[in-house]
């Protein structure tokens, strides 16, 4: 099955007087190597069935491959462009040539297709209504679906603004507790320090400092400790001899006496 895609174009024709303008509607069904067109004004209607053997060899007339023709016909009958010239002009018996042009390479080129009248005008025109009537509806869905799809994001949108000013401010709390926290526990810091400041300032004016002070009293105490230590020792070394002089004095010499 043929892939296909449809439009429709409302283009604006000049009149032969070029002061005014007269609407038609040309409702076009593409193929990959053709096309057809469906055109109306309201009261008449004409239709154009392109063959694959006549895009084939319009398209090797501009040197161009099929697909690339389909497409650039496609781009000027979808939507009209705005450095286009569009006419459709009687071309006798009924006819009508629809032409526009266009640039390339800096030349300026036009297309021409010769479209015969429709065998049922009512309903050719009938069916350029209800692909318009159609493509309203779809258009009105996904815009009330869009709509609906914006109101949901800009909910979303509001909860997630919201939710990072929470977070924000919570930021800032803890962050004030913690800077006042740590400012109680520096000036504390700050206090000890002037107050061992202070201390060490009055004693470099006594003329000492702490650490001779200590050594001073170190040594003090081991002067004393000494001393009692030698007067205990003196005491039992004095004992001792005393004891020992008792025990010799009190051994009587023994000997062999003499015959």
């Amino acid at each position: 099955m043929e892939s296909t895609k449809n439009t429709c174009l409302k283009l604006e024709i000049s009149n032969a007087d070029q002061t005014t303008t007269d609407p038609i509607f040309v409702k076009a069904t593409w193929f990959p190597s053709r096309f057809d067109l469906s055109i109306s004004d309201g009261l008449h209607a004409w239709t154009l069935n392109a063959t694959e053997d006549e895009v084939r060899e319009r398209a090797s007339q501009w040197d161009q491959p099929v697909s690339e023709y389909i497409e650039l016909a496609e781009r000027h009958l979808g939507f009209q462009q705005p450095g286009s010239v569009y006419r459709f002009t009687d071309a006798g018996n009924g006819h009508r040539r629809l032409s526009w042009t266009f640039e390339k390479e800096g030349t300026k080129l036009e297309w021409r297709w010769k479209c015969k009248p429709s065998p049922n005008d009512k309903e050719t025109t009938a069916g350029i209504l209800d692909f318009l009537m159609d493509a309203n509806v779809r258009l009105s869905d996904e815009v009330v679906w869009k709509t609906q799809s914006f109101d949901k994001l800009r909910v979303e949108a509001e909860k997630c603004l919201a939710q990072s000013e929470r977070f924000s401010n919570e930021k800032t709390e803890f962050e004030d507790a913690i800077y006042a926290k740590f400012l109680g526990v520096l000036n504390s810091k700050k206090a000890k320090l002037r107050e061992l400041r202070d201390r060490l300032s009055k004693q470099e004016k006594s003329g000492k400092l702490p650490e001779e002070e200590e050594e001073e009293e170190s040594t003090d105490k081991t002067e004393t400790f000494d001393g009692s230590d030698d007067e205990k020792s003196e005491e039992e070394s004095t004992v001792k001899l005393t004891g020992t002089s008792k025990n010799v004095s009190s051994i009587k010499p023994r000997g062999r006496k003499r015959k």
